[in-house]
């Protein structure tokens, strides 16, 4: 399934709105590695997968002003973790990319995501007849790398909103989830730099050739 194919019809958005309370505050995907910031090192593997692409953050959209991408604060108060990312880019999906009908969400603190995530995905949806899709590697789910009907917007939005929903698997577990999986060797592709000593790893496995 080739990517330009993949792309119509899905937008995208990178999850940032989180606090990073376990790298000590502040951006963890403007924080340096091998030279380029994480964000940059995203950007560049989920653009070529998708259409629209919008970057899910609070705070001063300044400080991503040289990405060159629309910035879009949560839709729900209160750092409501990344199911408010999903609902967002969602929103923004139906608001600005009308002619997309589906959106793939993209942790921004996991540098070396695959370049053929989002055509898996879709390959996964198709596959089962599924609602919605997320990866998973080692057994793992990760449904921050996830693929979401933009016709599920609403519901998200109540069950935020009514239910104070704020678990995405639980959130999930109400629909047909598809699951694509993905080998972790060398490198499980969704390694994320949550901590300190997880950006060190991430350079030794740069550093060792294991990564680009």
């Amino acid at each position: 399934m080739r990517t330009e194919a993949v792309a119509q019809g899905i937008a995208g958005v990178l999850l940032a709105g989180g606090l990073s309370r376990r790298m000590g505050g502040g951006d963890k995907s403007l924080r340096t590695l091998g030279g380029r910031s994480i964000l940059e090192r995203i950007v560049a593997t989920a653009r070529p997968q998708v259409g629209p692409l919008v970057l899910n953050a609070n705070g001063d959209p300044a400080r991503f002003a040289a990405f060159g991408l629309p910035v879009a604060a949560d839709v729900v108060d209160g750092y409501a973790g990344p199911l408010a990312g999903v609902l967002t880019g969602l929103e923004w999906a139906r608001a600005n990319a009308p002619g997309c009908a589906w959106v793939a969400s993209f942790a921004t603190d996991a540098p070396f995501i695959p370049g053929d995530l989002v055509a898996r995905l879709v390959a996964a949806v198709e596959r089962e007849g599924a609602d919605l899709a997320c990866a998973r590697s080692d057994g793992q789910e990760h449904p921050v790398f996830g693929l979401w009907p933009v016709r599920l917007a609403d519901d998200l939005r109540r069950a935020m909103v009514e239910e104070d929903m704020r678990k995405v698997d639980a959130w999930t577990g109400r629909y047909n989830l598809a699951i694509a999986d993905f080998a972790t060797d060398p490198v499980d592709p969704f390694f994320n730099t949550n901590r300190p000593e997880d950006l060190e790893e991430a350079e030794r496995l740069l550093a060792a050739g294991l990564v680009a």
